[in-house]
C-alpha cells in the first residue's frame, strides 16, 4: 500500500504519543499507563489504514454502481444502431462519479484508433474491478466476434443489477446479526473484566492448613501457611490475549457475513481489537 499524508501524520503523531509514554515510564509512572498510550498509539498508526480499506469498499460500491449505468446507457445506445465505439465517444461527457475520467479516457483512446476491445481492456486495468472485468471481457469477445453487442449488453448490465441487488438484500439481511456480533463480544469484555477485577482477586490470600508432627500436642499448634495463589499478571495478560484473539477472528467473521470479504472485515477487527485493549488497559489503569 502506497502511504499517503494522512498515513504519514498517523505514524508522526503515534511517534509523539509512545515518547510520551517513554517519559512517564522512565520516571517511575505505573507500567499500566504507559501500555495504555502505547495502545493509542497504535491506534493512531492503524486508523488511517483501516479509513483507507473503508474509504476503498465505499468506491468499489460507487464503482459497480456507476458501471451499471453506464452498461445501462450504452445498451440503450447500440440498440438505436449506433456503433458501440461511437456509443462510447459520445457518453465521454456524462458525469459518472469515478469511473468518468476512466470513460473519458476510454473514449479519447478509440478516436486516436485504438481497437475498442484494446480500449476496455485498458478501462479494467484501470479500474480494477473484478465485476467490471468480467463485464469488460464478454464485451470485448462479443465485439470481436461480431456478434448482437447490444444483447450482450443487455445481458451484463442485468447481470450487474442482480449483483449489486443480492449484495443490498444480503446487507440489509444480515444487518441484525452484525449488532449482535458486536453486543455479544462487549458482553464477553464485560465478562473477562469482572473475572479478572472481582472474582480473581477473593481468591488471593486463601491459606492451607500445615498439621505438623503426629501427635496431639503438635496437632494443637497446627500453623496457617498462606498459600501463593494465582498469579494475577499473568493471567490479565491471557485474558487481554484472549480478547485481541476473539476480536480479530469475529471481526473477520462480521466482515465476511455482511460483506462477502474477508478484507471488509479487517476494519471490524480493527475496532474490536482496539476497543478490547483500550477498556481493558484502562480498566487496569483505574482499578488495578
Amino acid at each position: 500500500m502506497r502511504l499517503k499524508k494522512m498515513h504519514w501524520f498517523g505514524i508522526v503523531f503515534a511517534g509523539i504519543t509512545i515518547v510520551i509514554a517513554g517519559i512517564f515510564y522512565l520516571n517511575g509512572e505505573d507500567a499500566n499507563l504507559f501500555l495504555f498510550l502505547v495502545g493509542i498509539a497504535f491506534t493512531i498508526v492503524a486508523l488511517p489504514f483501516v479509513a483507507g480499506l473503508i474509504i476503498e469498499n465505499k468506491q468499489e460500491q460507487e464503482i459497480n454502481e456507476m458501471f451499471l449505468e453506464f452498461s445501462r446507457n450504452l445498451a440503450e445506445s447500440v440498440t438505436t444502431g449506433t456503433p458501440i465505439s461511437k456509443s462510447i465517444i459520445n457518453m465521454r461527457k456524462k458525469n459518472y462519479g469515478y469511473l468518468s475520467q476512466h470513460i473519458s479516457k476510454m473514449a479519447n483512446q478509440i478516436e486516436l484508433g485504438i481497437p475498442v476491445q484494446k480500449a476496455f481492456e485498458t478501462f479494467a486495468n484501470d479500474v480494477g474491478s473484478p465485476v467490471i472485468r468480467r463485464a469488460v471481457a464478454l464485451i470485448s469477445e462479443a465485439e470481436k466476434a461480431g456478434g448482437e453487442i447490444d444483447y450482450i449488453l443487455e445481458s451484463v448490465a442485468k447481470s450487474i443489477a442482480e449483483i449489486e441487488k443480492l449484495k443490498k438484500e444480503r446487507r440489509a439481511a444480515i444487518y441484525n446479526l452484525v449488532v449482535q456480533g458486536y453486543i455479544i463480544f462487549f458482553i464477553f469484555i464485560g465478562i473477562m473484566l469482572v473475572m479478572q477485577f472481582k472474582i480473581l482477586p477473593l481468591t488471593q490470600g486463601i491459606g492451607s492448613f500445615n498439621l505438623l508432627g503426629g501427635n496431639i500436642a503438635n496437632i494443637a499448634n497446627a500453623q496457617v501457611e498462606e498459600s501463593a495463589g494465582p498469579d494475577l499478571e499473568s493471567l490479565g495478560r491471557s485474558f487481554l490475549y484472549l480478547l485481541l484473539t476473539q476480536g480479530f477472528f469475529a471481526g473477520l467473521t462480521i466482515g465476511k457475513l455482511a460483506e462477502g470479504s474477508i478484507k471488509a472485515g479487517v476494519k471490524h477487527s480493527f475496532i474490536l481489537m482496539i476497543a478490547a485493549f483500550l477498556i481493558s488497559s484502562g480498566a487496569k489503569l483505574l482499578l488495578g
